[in-house]
């Protein structure tokens, strides 16, 4: 029965409740009268526990809230509860008390820690899983029974001809089905598209990751070349010292034979005559010093790499693996040897500079030329330069003195850092030491009575071509000159046979401005030559006649380069042509916008330098034109690129020329 004073026991339900029910406290409803009063019990127990116990209303409230709750725990359901309760022990026995084992273990499954729930991503779907996996199913055998019901339906038309009251009301259903299947269709389509979409967001993020991925490795890569360009450094520094070493070991082995020991100077000091000390076996001749080590440095090996670079075979191909500031002046030539090998650059500031292709860095400056050189090339280790002077020098790089790593500093200096080492472009490079090249030079070749223009050799024969309008053929062996080809000779001889009795004018005239003798290449006996009135002629160097002309460039001719097949010409008229060796007539033709100051081809492509911040590439095996280097991102970056007006291109590598600065190139 309810108390009067609105004690706990009215607020236990509505009705009488048993006392032997244990959950009859948890499912009872509370009312707002039974929360106040439960309150105001609480305040009133939490006032006598910290306020002043002088307070007579204070203490009167608290004995009366006291007695009302003595009276609720005299209650055996509520006496009955307490007991269950303190009998469980702990709060794991209570909790399994009221819970069962499988709802235990669900919530002990489904848990999920408020980490993992605060990253869940949003759900951009548009439709459910089951939409998903009901669109996912194949249409294709619910058609054909759609179909098969179609074909079976139609004799029963034809018997049923008298039903036409009936009719009307089946095909509107019929109608009205296939109108809930298109429409369903037409929902699995959109969440078959949505799906689709789905996927394609999916894999273009696993692109993204793969390639952040990728260029992880490609760093760590990099970082590893560094490493093994290191290791080997120390390794070809630890070879020197063991040269050195054993250089040391036997001279002294040598002196120690040659001189003569103490004990045989004390036994034959009774017979020695000073007549006889010419002549003595004991004493030191003069062919000791034959056998002491020449004063002068010993030149250490230079380094040669046992493994080659491989990150820039991962790169896409037009890109660019490194760029350097190579001259103060415009370029006027440049080659090189092998792929991450040595390159040589020539420029009007009237130097020469080798460089190591691996690190971007100058060993050393080729140092003899009076003036500018206008041509070189480099084969193996083999370097010819042509000058300004009329002079041809050629030049031994494996005798360089050149360390990547080496460390020149003094005793008494701060050591600097090198910014190249530590992958810093904007540090500028160690300068090369002064007599790193001073073994180099060969011989010097001097004929001709004006510039070098053009140069080639192959093998022990050069060929060189003058504005003195001459061809040289040079004996590398002996360093003489032993043949002289006159171009304007063998033109006058060509024309013999024309009408008018003159030089016949198969082009312009020679421009002023361009070399004679443009360019020119040698193998074996043949000589191929691009002049400046727009001839190729083709000689035969055993008899010294011209075999055979190509008529065709209207222009000076400034490069050329032939296999066993093509000869491939470009010319000042903006052209390229390709020429049959075997039928002596034109194969194809490029033309482009601006003259084509250089060309060079391999068994895939040819790269020409078209008067533009580009290389122009012609793929042969696909009959593709595309543009290479700087130039190619320069626009979109709000750069001003240079014109290229040199190349060289050898085994997939080339190199370019923009002003005064080079760029190593992937193809």
């Amino acid at each position: 029965m309810a108390s009067r004073n609105g004690s706990p026991s009215e607020g236990l339900g509505s009705g009488p409740v048993p006392d032997s029910d244990p959950d009859s406290l948890l499912g009872s409803a509370l009312t707002t009268r039974h929360i106040e009063a439960f309150s105001r019990k609480m305040t009133t127990t939490a006032s006598q526990l910290m306020g002043p116990l002088a307070d007579p209303a204070t203490s009167a409230h608290y004995q009366s809230a006291m007695s009302g709750l003595q009276k609720e725990l005299r209650r055996p359901g509520i006496q009955q509860r307490v007991f269950s309760y303190a009998q469980a022990g702990s709060p794991t026995e209570l909790v399994r008390s009221k819970l069962s084992r499988t709802e235990i273990q669900h919530r002990a499954l489904a848990y999920l820690p408020d980490e993992l729930l605060a990253n869940i991503p949003e759900n951009e779907h548009t439709y459910s899983l089951f939409q998903g996996f009901q669109a996912s199913l194949p249409e294709r055998e619910s058609r054909h029974r759609r179909n098969h019901r179609r074909q079976s339906s139609r004799g029963q038309k034809l018997l049923g001809e008298d039903d036409g009251d009936a009719k009307g009301p089946k095909s509107v259903t019929r109608l009205k089905k296939d109108r809930d299947d298109l429409n369903h269709r037409l929902e699995m389509m959109g969440v078959r598209k949505n799906m689709c979409s789905s996927e394609i967001r999916e894999i273009d993020n696993k692109i993204a990751n793969l390639n952040s991925m990728r260029r992880i490795v490609l760093d760590r890569l990099g970082d590893l070349e560094q490493d093994e360009a290191q290791v080997e450094q120390e390794l070809i520094d630890v070879d020197n010292k063991i040269e050195d070493l054993e250089e040391a070991i036997h001279d002294a082995a040598t002196l120690a034979h040659t001189a003569t020991p103490p004990t045989e100077l004390v036994e034959d000091n009774e017979q020695y005559d000073s007549d006889d000390q010419p002549t003595s076996p004991g004493f030191m001749s003069a062919s000791i010093y034959e056998k002491i080590p020449s004063p002068r440095s010993k030149r250490h090996k230079t380094m040669r790499r046992k493994s080659m670079p491989i990150r820039h075979e991962h790169f896409e191909p037009g890109s660019s693996i490194r760029e350097f500031q190579a001259h103060n002046d415009q370029i006027t030539a440049l080659d090189f040897d092998a792929p991450f090998g040595t390159l040589v650059t020539s420029a009007l500031d009237d130097t020469v500079r080798v460089w190591d292709l691996n690190l971007g860095r100058c060993i050393g400056l080729l140092e003899g030329h009076q003036a500018s050189v206008r041509c070189l090339q480099v084969e193996d280790n083999i370097c010819a330069t042509g000058s300004m002077d009329a002079s041809i020098r050629l030049w031994d790089l494996s005798r360089a003195d050149y360390s990547p790593q080496e460390n020149r500093i003094k005793e008494g200096e701060e050591d600097e850092e090198d910014g190249l080492g530590f992958g810093n472009p904007e540090d500028l490079p160690p300068p090369p030491h002064p007599s790193s090249m001073q073994d180099c030079p060969l011989f010097s070749l001097e004929a001709h009575v004006n510039e070098i223009t053009a140069l080639h050799f192959r093998g022990d024969t050069l060929v060189s071509g003058s504005a003195d309008k001459t061809l040289r053929q040079w004996d590398l062996v002996k360093g003489r000159c032993v043949q002289t080809l006159d171009v304007l000779w063998a033109a006058a001889q060509a024309s013999v046979g024309s009408v008018d009795g003159q030089w016949r004018n198969t082009g312009r005239l020679p421009d002023a401005s361009a070399d004679f003798v443009g360019a020119l290449q040698c193998f074996d006996a043949a000589l191929a030559c691009g002049t400046a009135d727009g001839m190729v002629r083709l000689w035969d160097l055993r008899s010294g006649q011209v075999r055979r002309s190509l008529v065709g460039h209207t222009g000076p001719v400034t490069t050329l380069q032939f296999d066993d097949v093509h000869l491939v010409t470009g010319s000042l008229d903006r052209s390229i042509r390709i020429w049959d060796l075997r039928a002596g007539s034109i194969h194809d033709a490029f033309a482009y916008d601006n003259p084509i100051t250089s060309m060079m081809f391999d068994a895939r492509r040819i790269a020409a330098a078209a008067g533009e911040s580009v290389a122009k590439i012609y793929d042969k095996t696909d009959g593709r034109h595309w543009d290479c280097g700087a130039g190619v991102t320069a626009e979109a970056e709000g750069l001003n690129p240079a014109v290229v007006e040199r190349l060289r291109l050898k085994d997939g590598y080339m190199t370019e020329e923009g002003r005064n600065s080079v760029f190593y190139v992937l193809l």
